[in-house]
């Protein structure tokens, strides 16, 4: 599982924990979020988030 960070205020989004309380189940990969969901806490788009690359 990956993780994505917003590039407006640094939120993470973890696939591995999704983002239950807006509706994305724990376990879901960024390209089969909704393309409604927002960054919970700036309002950016999906698309504005980068993948987290991991040593």
């Amino acid at each position: 599982m990956n993780k994505w960070q917003c590039r407006f205020c640094s939120h993470i989004y973890d696939e591995s924990l999704g983002d239950p309380e807006n509706g994305v189940a724990p376990g879901t990969a960024m390209e089969d979020v909704p393309d409604d969901w927002f960054c919970p806490d700036c309002g950016a788009l999906k698309e504005d988030y980068d993948l987290i690359e991991e040593d």
